[in-house]
């Protein structure tokens, strides 16, 4: 294989499309890692990047998506911990190893400012790379480093999920379904909103204790409240942002915590300090999750066994129809491209 086929993001206007091209096969430095790529997913800020929305810094025409997985084929000299023939993942921000994020890790965001999965086949140093567990395939593990490991580092910001508290999330997207895989995991009460019943029905067979449709009870937080015994939950996973973000604050209990993760209702509708004040709130954003806690994941999914709930799977060729599920906002899990069988 000599070249191979990558999709690149190039821009047009205040837009963005995301295009096919073909490449010459990359050639690993002395601690690189050369992955052919099985498949890779798609999160929210990807199609917001199309759309002109994303407030990050970005590489000029890049290979996008953050998330993927695939076998190692070739090692540079140097490489000492992953193998040719291991199956992995790569860690949203390559070179954030361990501890805690600093600003400096803005500069290695796969799929951003740096090159990301959707190509055929990628490099990336060694540190930055994930085994994937056996009995995981590579559909499923292509669904992790992002959404994933923002939900597991979101339900344990400021301090661990304990057994028995109660968390609160938002909608059915990659995030909020692994925030309820894991939270009941931890042995945690699982409260939801969603935008149907066909949603709720789906959220409750996946394991949350209730769930409330906000498109037929708009003063949602009142809901949430009532089946806390007017206490409020222990945690929320703030997905929306502005458009959520009070009632989120107004369903959690005195000294609770709301993890703001997402934007996807916009970028305003600031938080009253008052509220904050009179209920002891912790209000806290998230920031996915480095290496050493993408692998503590992967090792208590394998021992539990979870499997990742993806939505739908479309061939590397019809990768546009990806980002239309996506923008669609009726997925249900993460919605993969499969790039190799």
């Amino acid at each position: 294989m000599s070249q191979i086929k990558t999709v690149r993001i190039v821009q047009a206007g205040d837009k963005f499309t995301a295009e096919p091209r073909v490449e010459s096969l990359p050639t690993p430095g002395p601690r690189d890692v050369l992955i052919k790529v099985y498949a890779a997913s798609l999160n929210y800020r990807d199609t917001a990047l199309l759309r002109g929305e994303y407030r990050a810094p970005t590489k000029e025409n890049g290979i996008p998506l953050s998330d993927g997985a695939g076998e190692v084929i070739a090692v540079g000299k140097d490489v000492a911990r992953i193998r040719k023939g291991d199956r992995v993942a790569v860690s949203c921000a390559a070179n954030w190893i361990g501890g805690p994020y600093t600003p400096e890790y803005r500069s290695s965001s796969v799929g951003f400012t740096v090159d990301g999965l959707l190509a055929e086949c990628v490099i990336f140093n060694e540190d930055a790379l994930a085994c994937i567990p056996d009995y995981m395939s590579y559909v499923e593990a292509a669904s992790l480093p992002c959404a994933a490991v923002t939900a597991w580092t979101a339900l344990n910001k400021v301090e661990p999920l304990q057994p028995g508290q109660t968390v609160m999330i938002q909608g059915t997207g990659g995030v909020s379904l692994f925030a309820l895989q894991f939270a009941k995991i931890f042995g945690a009460r699982v409260l939801a909103i969603t935008s149907s019943d066909g949603k709720a029905a789906k959220l409750k067979e996946l394991g949350a204790d209730a769930v409330v449709n906000h498109s037929t009870a708009p003063d949602w937080d009142q809901e949430i409240l009532a089946l806390t015994d007017g206490k409020g939950v222990d945690k929320v996973l703030d997905i929306a942002g502005e458009k959520t973000i009070v009632k989120s604050a107004a369903s959690t209990r005195i000294t609770g915590t709301v993890v703001l993760i997402g934007f996807a209702s916009g970028f305003g509708g600031g938080l009253p300090p008052i509220d904050i004040l009179v209920r002891s709130l912790t209000v806290t954003g998230s920031t996915v999750g480095s290496r050493i806690e993408f692998e503590a994941m992967l090792q208590a999914m394998e021992r539990h066994q979870v499997k990742p709930i993806i939505d739908q799977v479309f061939p590397f060729a019809e990768f546009h129809k990806a980002y239309e599920r996506l923008e669609s906002g009726q997925q249900v899990g993460k919605v993969v491209i499969e790039i190799a069988k």
